[in-house]
């Protein structure tokens, strides 16, 4: 599939940011849920990424590798504005794209673009945010990351499968999670990640 035309079509984060903002001042979110419960979780998450988008600091590691990417390369982000790991993530991804020249991402939305997201399902669910790594030429995609760190998303399969605890009850443990680790699982990650990437991409274009 050919991405370059979805990726033209997205926004940019200080367009996405702007759109959520809107959208509450008219007491709504993305998607077509706009229940009191959904308008909530979206003002938690403008909360997170106000924090998020000044601190913690970018860790020195993972300057160092943005800044060695070689290629051009495209981040088409997949998220909504009601997700939860979405606004502890999209801030830090995009803090680590400045990092790099060679880094352009854009914003889509889950449930607007259906036929994306099922080409990036996690055990079968459209767990979000993806992050997909793009050729900016041939628009194809060289790799994806997400939708969470590890640790994060073993509790969350735990979670699942036990059954047993109401979400409102997971979903604060969750966050305490982020907001213990500081970012510093989702920065190593989506590091290792975008360095496999990379090297992949310079070798296939050399």
């Amino acid at each position: 599939m050919n991405y370059l035309s979805i990726f033209q079509q997205g926004q940019s984060y200080s367009e996405y940011r702007a759109m959520i903002d809107a959208l509450l001042a008219e007491r709504k979110t993305t998607g077509v849920n706009h229940s009191e419960s959904y308008l909530k979780y979206t003002e938690m998450n403008v909360r997170r990424m106000n924090r998020l988008d000044k601190r913690p600091e970018i860790l020195p590691e993972a300057v160092s590798a943005l800044k060695s990417i070689e290629k051009p390369m495209l981040w088409l982000v997949i998220t909504e504005a009601w997700c939860g790991d979405a606004a502890q993530i999209i801030p830090i991804v995009e803090r680590m794209a400045n990092e790099s020249p060679n880094v352009i991402t854009r914003y889509i939305l889950r449930d607007e673009h259906p036929e994306i997201m099922e080409n990036f399902l996690t055990d079968g669910g459209k767990a979000i945010p993806i992050i997909v790594a793009l050729d900016p030429y041939s628009g194809e995609a060289l790799g994806h990351w997400g939708p969470r760190p590890k640790e994060a998303q073993e509790m969350m399969v735990d979670w699942k499968l036990k059954g047993n605890e109401p979400y409102e009850a997971f979903s604060e443990r969750l966050h305490s999670w982020y907001a213990k680790d500081k970012t510093v699982q989702t920065q190593v990650e989506f590091k290792e990640s975008i360095e496999n990437i990379s090297r992949q991409h310079t070798l296939t274009s050399a």
